[in-house]
């Protein structure tokens, strides 16, 4: 991995540029901050965290649903603002991320505050990018637009990056893209079909991550749980099954990864109910250093929801995994999440939910307001809901999993458990992501970055109290 910055001679080479950034959305959107990063310091960039120094001030955007583009724009014009009163002279603004994927043609006639658009391919090029948009005259001209019509890069274990995360966590992006045909979905549209990086060039990169003190392993991708499927198909040719215990996918990679040294976490984020199976969950369970920790994003249970969702899934199906995965892998903690108010969903299909929710009992769980999303096939459904109802059924199913979250809480009190500490007062256990979940308060400072062992004595809300040992 690259590092923050560059050692230049100021006898050989202009002063640096310094770029301000301002990240928006997921962490796979992070990944791409730091990838983008790391090309222009290859190029004399350094980051900066005062953007009214900055030479270029670069908002890495999200594009999902409503609120996350209300977001952004927000973002855009409050950077404009503040190089209006007191930034560096010739400030460039720049927009990155989801949101100039989809709409960098339009947002360059709407936003004339922007100078330039920078797409999601464009990410490695960062640097020659930039300085064309500072070296380059090019007044009256119009913003500098670079954006591939169809995304297909996938970074590889020596691409440099800077790092924005804390020292001993970090997220590694094993596949980009999606083949999943949601319907209130657009990423396939913005991020390209599902790729996958090979098994060696994941394992060189958290081999060097883990060898320079990382002790968190944050696996992300649109669906990790098809990582390798593609690389099969590829290889059996398009008419063939995918075998996933002959392929290149996600248990052979975890089993890879498990066997690096060092202590460490492996934390599986983002994967897709439809591509689970027994050998992925047997993976799990044999190797210690996989975090008993899943994401998985159910969106709904009931059939008829989940079938106009388009989740290749059914209840049954989502029932009977959920009671395979805590039976394969003890001590599982699983973080979902659910859609509310989508096209047609009646007080039946939310009952449902509700009392799904209330008989699994999830340990980490978030419910979202279904956004309708233009060119997305939900969008022209018939039926759709109305914002007031979307955030009664929000509030109604999150007091539901308040409740079950403080019983969960409360359940480990007395517990002996082992903690990464984020900080010296506070730390997350095992079944925490980052920035996601709940935290753990220490009673006494502790060494950041390390992992304690921790005796829980009391909860804070969903969060826990602990004594260290």
């Amino acid at each position: 991995m690259s590092k923050t910055s560059l050692q230049i001679s100021p006898f050989s080479q202009p002063p640096v540029r310094k770029i301000g950034l301002i990240s928006l959305g997921c962490a796979k959107n992070l990944v791409d901050a730091e990838i983008l990063l790391g090309d222009a310091a290859r190029h004399g960039y350094e980051l900066t965290t005062e953007t009214d120094d900055a030479d270029v001030v670069l908002v890495n955007t999200c594009g999902f649903i409503d609120p996350a583009k209300e977001e952004s724009i927000g973002a855009i014009l409050e950077a404009h603002r503040r190089r209006l009163h007191g930034a560096k002279a010739g400030q460039k603004l720049v927009v990155g991320g989801c949101l100039s994927q989809r709409y960098s043609s339009d947002l360059a006639l709407q936003l004339p505050e922007v100078d330039a658009f920078l797409g999601l391919d464009e990410i490695k090029n960062a640097g020659s990018f930039f300085d064309r948009l500072l070296d380059e005259e090019r007044e009256g001209e119009g913003a500098l637009v670079e954006v591939s019509r169809r995304a297909a890069y996938i970074p590889d274990y020596d691409t440099p990056r800077v790092r924005l995360t804390a020292p001993h966590t970090a997220y590694v992006k094993i596949a980009e893209g999606c083949n999943h045909p949601c319907s209130f979905c657009v990423i396939p549209r913005m991020r390209g079909r599902h790729r996958s990086r090979t098994i060696e060039s994941v394992v060189k990169e958290v081999r060097e991550l883990v060898a320079s003190g990382v002790k968190e392993i944050n696996l992300i991708s649109q669906d990790t749980t098809y990582y390798g499927m593609d690389l099969w198909e590829e290889k059996a040719g398009p008419r063939q099954p995918v075998d996933e215990a002959r392929g290149p996918g996600l248990p052979a990679l975890l089993d890879a990864l498990g066997a690096i040294p060092g202590e460490f976490w492996i934390r599986l984020l983002y994967t897709h109910p439809a591509h689970w199976s027994d050998d992925m969950i047997v993976a799990i369970a044999r190797n210690p250093k996989v975090a008993r920790y899943v994401d998985m994003p159910l969106q709904h249970i009931h059939d008829t929801m989940l079938d106009s969702m388009r989740r290749e899934t059914d209840s049954r199906h989502i029932i009977n995994l959920i009671d395979r995965m805590r039976a394969g892998i003890p001590g599982l903690t699983i973080r979902t999440t659910f859609i509310v108010g989508f096209p047609g969903e009646t007080e039946m299909h939310f009952e449902a939910l509700l009392e799904f929710m209330t008989r699994t009992r999830f340990e980490r769980l978030g419910v979202f307001n279904y956004s309708r999303e233009e060119e997305s096939r939900a969008a022209k459904l018939p039926d759709q809901i109305h914002g007031g109802t979307k955030k009664r059924r929000q509030r109604e199913a999150m007091l539901v999993q308040q409740h079950i979250a403080a019983e969960v809480a409360e359940s480990f009190i007395g517990k002996e458990l082992t903690v990464l500490a984020d900080t010296s007062l506070l730390g997350r256990t095992e079944g925490d992501a980052p920035d996601v979940d709940c935290r753990v308060h220490f009673t006494k400072p502790v060494k950041a970055g390390e992992f304690h062992t921790v005796r829980i004595t009391g909860t804070r809300g969903y969060d826990l109290e602990a004594q260290p040992q």
